[in-house]
């Protein structure tokens, strides 16, 4: 998949963001998640070794009265590092600007940018990996100098005028770390890498987000839905405003496990967070080609979706699971997967798309 060309990105996020269980925010979910964000850092839930690295980073910089360094903040969606730079500035006591990657196409969008900025002020740029090439070079001054060469005119007369810029706190964010290049990872003073959410920090997260929402839930109704959020608190916001609307109509409000095993149920979501695409990947699978291997490709056919769609929005969480392996030869269930769906797997050497169908056709 080419990252420099929106389209098949755009694609991808339409359908991820179709599903209740997929990381990226959709309309709603930016909605809800303004009034839900935690306000700084002794708030904010999880992430303790990142939380408390960059608690120092903020200390020192307010005490030597100095911006805090650059901050590269990389992970998967869902995980906070939208939030995290809020905190910042809200630590810093800084404003804060909020762009993205592909909305920097050319390096006088970014010089657009960086030259209204205010001293202090903390830049947000989301998926910086995404940024234009000129764009990204430009930065590599601003970040390092805080002075960007603009150029005036073109051909043989055009000429490099430098303009100098307030000191700022450049986050970047970034759900592919290995696509930014060194030069400009070598520019961030802190990299901090967000790990998925362990259960009972996402029932934290359930139990704050409940309050802020005035919704009454108990705590195993909390863990119910903790455990099918992924290890990513934006689902288990989701989820929970889902579970919420069931109470509410189908019950007298409260959150209990029943309710919300309940309310998942007539979303999709099964007791591990798999949804409608995720089983319908492993029972084509298991029950088409006998737990592989087989070719993406064929997969893709056999669910009825694109190939980009199983590899980029279902494989990732089956093969984090454990349900799913990639091989050399093909995708290939596991042992997990045949009890998740409470199949019984084909005897070693007599099933599967390689297995003793073919070698009846070819031999041995």
């Amino acid at each position: 998949m080419n990252w420099e060309d929106g389209s098949d990105t755009a694609d991808l996020s339409a359908t991820a963001g179709d599903r209740l269980v997929g990381a990226d925010a959709d309309g709603e979910d930016t909605a809800v998640e303004a009034a839900l964000r935690p306000k700084d850092l002794e708030e904010f839930v999880g992430q303790e070794k990142v939380r408390e690295q960059l608690d120092l980073v903020l200390r020192a910089a307010r005490a030597r009265g100095a911006t805090a360094d650059h901050v590269l903040l990389s992970g998967a969606p869902g995980l906070g590092k939208t939030t995290l730079s809020m905190i910042i500035a809200a630590e810093m006591g800084a404003p804060i600007r909020i762009t993205s990657g592909p909305a920097i196409q050319h390096a006088g969008d970014l010089a657009a940018i960086l030259s209204s900025l205010q001293e202090g002020e903390v830049l947000f740029l989301d998926e910086i990996h995404r940024m234009s090439r000129p764009a990204e070079e430009m930065l590599y001054m601003a970040m390092e100098d805080f002075r960007v060469d603009v150029i005036v005119g073109k051909g043989p007369g055009a000429t490099a005028i430098p303009l100098e810029l307030p000191p700022f706190t450049l986050v970047g964010a970034t759900t592919r770390a290995g696509l930014l290049p060194p030069p400009l990872r070598d520019r961030f003073g802190f990299t901090g890498h967000m790990e998925f959410y362990e259960p009972s920090e996402l029932e934290r997260v359930i139990h704050r987000s409940a309050r802020l929402l005035d919704v009454e839930i108990d705590t195993a109704g909390a863990a119910e839905i903790a455990g099918r959020s992924r290890g990513t608190p934006r689902i288990a916001n989701r989820l929970l405003r889902r579970v919420r609307d069931y109470a509410q109509v189908k019950a007298d409000g409260v959150i209990t496990p029943e309710i919300a095993s309940m309310a998942l149920a007539v979303y999709e979501v099964d007791a591990r967070g798999l949804d409608r695409l995720d089983r319908a990947v492993l029972q084509a699978l298991l029950k088409l080609f006998g737990g592989g291997p087989v070719g993406l490709s064929t997969l893709a056919v056999a669910v009825g979706e694109e190939r980009e769609t199983v590899e980029e929005v279902a494989e990732p969480f089956l093969v984090r699971e454990g349900l799913l392996a990639r091989t050399p030869r093909g995708r290939v269930a596991t042992p997990a997967a045949w009890a998740h769906l409470g199949l019984v797997p084909p005897q070693q050497g007599g099933g599967g798309a390689a297995g003793s169908g073919q070698q009846g056709l070819f031999g041995a």
